[in-house]
């Protein structure tokens, strides 16, 4: 994605609005036109099926609207920011169905969307999904090489241990060529490496160890090198939670909180150690699932972090 950077040269992107009292279609609509008038580089969104009797995943995973819907909504109403997902867990569907969703929201979009998947973590949704938990890491190697297949070959054919699709014609095709860009999810070095191997980059969540990164980057890179891949093209994206303060946070702060020049101070610094690309998440700020805050309260927060934090015109 281009455009929407910061000191650096990392792209900023934008969470949009899936968790919490923000995710309305209303909310949908103002964060996506806002970022995009700020000149964000692009919106992005994350899958929650469920959330387990007994078990505590925070407020941002207790309610989460389907990320692609929510990104078509921000489609109609925007033209030019990128769209991305970070990320769903690509085996609780078959390959066919999500390259079906995923093309057809590529062509909707013009061209503007990037595919970020992980194969899950949580055993209550795969057995609500129906998918075995069991050897997880080939059910979603093999579901990569069929997602590709699906989007571009014509006629298709796939025979794996886990999918299959007969010959086939299957359109429309995405608009990019040769296919909209994908990321992968995950914190193994194994899932580091796959993201460098098998797609165009990775996606750290927001509790991944910042001191690592460099380290981790490095595994995403050889895994390209290894494939024939160019390095220099990995892409690197980093969820950001964002505490944004009047006045600059101590030395004893977490990454992300403070003023919006230590924001953009840490954004920078991720950007040194081989990130390219960040986006601020307020889906997971614990401000914005305080008890009793309204939509309404919620969007203001948004603003005023959009507006605080909004990469530099031009």
């Amino acid at each position: 994605m281009s455009g929407g950077g910061v000191d650096g040269g990392v792209a900023l992107g934008v969470g949009l609005p899936v968790s919490g009292p923000w995710a309305t279609p209303a909310g949908v609509r103002h964060v996506a036109r806002r970022a995009e008038e700020l000149g964000y580089a692009s919106l992005w969104t994350f899958q929650r099926l469920l959330s387990p009797v007994g078990r505590d995943l925070g407020p941002g995973h207790a309610s989460v609207l389907d990320p692609v819907l929510a990104l078509t909504l921000a489609a109609a109403d925007t033209t030019r920011v990128g769209l991305g997902t970070a990320t769903v867990c690509a085996p609780f569907v078959p390959p066919m169905v999500l390259a079906k969703a995923m093309a057809t929201l590529d062509v909707l979009s013009e061209g503007r969307l990037t595919v970020g998947v992980g194969m899950g973590w949580l055993p209550e949704e795969y057995a609500a999904a129906g998918v075995p938990f069991a050897r997880r890491g080939a059910r979603f190697e093999e579901y990569l090489r069929c997602l590709v297949a699906l989007w571009t070959q014509d006629p298709v054919e796939f025979y794996g241990d886990f999918y299959t699709v007969p010959p086939a014609h299957v359109a429309p095709s995405p608009v990019q060529r040769p296919h909209p860009p994908v990321l992968v999810g995950g914190t193994a070095p194994a899932a580091l490496y796959r993201a460098g191997r098998l797609a165009q980059g990775w996606i750290g969540s927001s509790g991944h160890d910042l001191a690592r990164i460099a380290r981790d980057v490095q595994v995403v890179r050889d895994g390209a090198r290894d494939a024939g891949r160019d390095v220099d093209a990995v892409r690197v994206l980093v969820r950001a939670v964002p505490d944004l303060r009047d006045t600059p946070a101590g030395p004893d702060r977490r990454p992300f909180q403070g003023t919006a020049e230590q924001v953009r101070a840490d954004v920078a610094a991720l950007g040194e150690q081989g990130v390219t690309e960040v986006f601020l998440d307020l889906n997971l700020a614990p401000a914005l699932h305080a008890p009793g805050v309204a939509p309404e309260e919620a969007l203001a927060l948004a603003d005023r972090v959009l507006e605080a934090c909004a990469p530099p015109a031009g």
